[in-house]
């Protein structure tokens, strides 16, 4: 398996890849050697479990969680040769990639000799990413060979799979969504719009603080319910490059009190930070599917979000999607929500119910199908 990041160091590709690793940990039939990055120097290998290693390729890293174009192309070249090293040393009967771009791009060096799938996460698919338009021009050729010599090609969301069908219509590509542990997110004791509509209500949005989330959106949304005395209180949690901005908004508008951004937290943090919360918001214009929706969904916050790929299989009964990216229909439909405890507490109930259709195992289950049949077709093209 092929990932340029993996924990702790990158985003929802990461933390997916991490918890299907806790599954394959669960079945002996697998033998898996996953090549990523990491942040001491040269090549340091860890044994997840008895069944799977990890070999990381230290990086001059200035972020845990963002990426420099320079440091991909180290990851690339440095990963380029440990993994010929890898191919040399054991008989593999396939390699699975995550991301499209940069991790597949090794796979596709070598077609010849072992096959490949890869699983695109959101980024990696040409679209809407503005800071991306340029590198999705000079990159497209090679993203096309990538994915037309690619076994099985996977998306996380029927919005992404679509994404990828208007960028190459001649592939097929399958789906198969992120899953949630609903055994460590659970809904808090303490939920409930009694508590809220009597004090503060307490909005959450979770993820990396990029033009693509649009935070700033969620800032003026906490404005105009504030000045309509409407008390909420926003927690951002994450960091990106919007960090800087986004906090001389909130000096600006003089929010401060009402707005906390805490920058990135430990995943061990996350399931009481959602349970301390009352909805989650949302106002990203581009998703492949998105990890805090799901964990939030396992404790229960109904979601208030804008129209975006990636929530058709999320949110129906569970929330609220605002059509048009305005700041105040998302202050609407977050009153709308805290005007009726009824709806709130069915739509906090259905958000439980449908995080236990994004089972870890059932996400497992459906990529070993995928494995199995690549190597099945191998073992007969010989």
């Amino acid at each position: 398996m092929l990932n340029y990041e993996f924990p702790p160091i990158g985003g929802g590709g990461a933390n997916a890849h991490f918890y299907l690793l806790k599954q394959y940990a669960e079945d002996p039939s697998l033998q898996i050697d996953v090549l990523t990055s990491g942040m001491a120097a040269g090549v340091t290998q860890e044994q997840f479990a008895d069944n799977i290693s990890i070999d990381r390729v230290g990086l001059h890293k200035k972020s845990l969680h963002r990426w420099r174009k320079v440091e991909v192309l180290e990851w690339l070249y440095k990963a380029r040769t440990h993994y010929r090293r890898m191919l040399e040393k054991q008989d593999y009967d396939l390699v699975h990639a995550f991301f499209g771009f940069p991790s597949a791009w090794l796979c596709y060096r070598s077609r010849t000799r072992l096959p490949y799938m890869v699983s695109l996460r959101g980024s990696d698919v040409p679209g809407e990413n503005a800071r991306l338009q340029r590198d999705y021009k000079i990159l497209a050729p090679l993203f096309r060979r990538i994915w037309q010599h690619a076994h099985v090609l996977v998306a996380c969301s029927q919005g992404l799979r679509e994404r990828a069908g208007r960028f190459l219509p001649s592939v097929n590509v399958d789906v198969i969504p992120n899953g949630v542990d609903i055994e460590r997110f659970t809904p808090g004791s303490s939920r409930g719009l009694d508590r809220a509509q009597a004090q503060c209500l307490r909005l959450l949005t979770v993820g990396r603080l990029s033009e693509t989330k649009r935070v700033d959106l969620l800032i003026e949304t906490v404005k105009i319910l504030a000045d309509s005395a409407h008390p909420v209180q926003l927690t951002i949690v994450g960091t990106g490059s919007q960090h800087g901005r986004l906090a001389q908004m909130l000096r600006d508008r003089s929010l401060g009190a009402l707005v906390h951004m805490t920058g990135r937290l430990d995943q061990d943090c996350m399931p009481q930070v959602y349970q301390e919360h009352d909805l989650l918001v949302s106002a990203s214009f581009q998703e492949g599917m998105s990890n805090a929706m799901l964990e939030a969904m396992g404790a229960g916050l109904p979601i208030v979000t804008t129209a975006c790929e990636g929530l058709d299989e999320l949110i129906q009964d569970n929330g609220i999607i605002v059509d048009q990216a305005q700041a105040s229909l998302l202050a609407q439909a977050i009153n709308d929500l805290r005007s009726n405890a009824q709806t709130y507490q069915r739509m906090s109930r259905a958000a439980r119910a449908r995080a236990a259709q994004f089972s870890w195992s059932c996400v497992a289950r459906q990529y070993v199908h995928h494995y199995h049949a690549i190597a099945g077709r191998e073992a007969g093209d010989q």
